[in-house]
């Protein structure tokens, strides 16, 4: 088997209290209680309202070759699938590229528009890593999120480079990062403040092993 000799990346925008999304998060409000309108308005009003200040990270949460995210993270339908869901991300979802959804419910792949295919994973953390190499050949895989997702990643020892985008807010509750993960040590790679984010990227020492 060819080895994989693209990065396991994350991209994820928290507040400063480490959330990425708040409390009651319902189908019309996905992110609950996030400083917003619950559609993202509050902790990613970075990507909306000033993307040309944020375009070299935009561009690169996008450039990856294959997607991992969380059934959360894909929709908010919980248990068998009993009735017709492609996710969040509307007709033409924005990764262009294979994206493998975590579930324990089987479901056959949906392809979308712009090269977007949805793949149902019922194996875990593991078996979508490894789907998700085989798809990116030398590219970089992200694992998407949401943030109980990327806990597991990170607590198996499996992202090599973390990048936290830190609106300038607060939640008090919700979802967090990091919440069940053990210690870890970071290497910071860089960093840049804007207007209504900061952009932070870290380095972590691989421990987990390779699916």
């Amino acid at each position: 088997m060819t080895r994989h000799t693209g990065k396991v990346v994350c991209d994820i925008t928290i507040s400063v209290d480490g959330y990425s999304a708040g409390h009651h998060q319902t189908e019309e409000r996905p992110f609950g209680d996030d400083g917003g309108d619950g559609t993202g308005a509050g902790l990613h009003a970075w990507m909306f309202d000033t993307p040309d200040e944020n375009r070299a990270e935009l561009a690169r949460m996008g450039s990856a070759r294959a997607f991992i995210m969380g059934r959360n993270m894909f929709g908010p339908v919980r248990g068998e699938w009993d009735r017709t869901w492609n996710g969040w991300w509307g007709d033409d979802p924005p990764f262009h590229a294979p994206v493998f959804v975590l579930t324990h419910h089987a479901r056959e792949p949906q392809p979308m528009e712009g090269g977007t295919t949805f793949h149902f994973v019922t194996g875990g953390i593991g078996s979508a890593l490894e789907q998700a190499r085989a798809a990116a050949g030398d590219g970089d895989v992200a694992v998407q999120g949401g943030a109980t997702t990327i806990n597991e990643y990170l607590a198996a020892g499996l992202i090599d480079e973390l990048r936290l985008h830190i609106a300038p807010l607060t939640l008090g509750g919700g979802t967090r990062l990091f919440e069940g993960v053990p210690p870890l040590s970071l290497e910071l790679v860089g960093s840049r403040a804007a207007s209504q984010v900061t952009h932070v990227t870290y380095r972590l020492p691989r421990r987990g092993t390779a699916p």
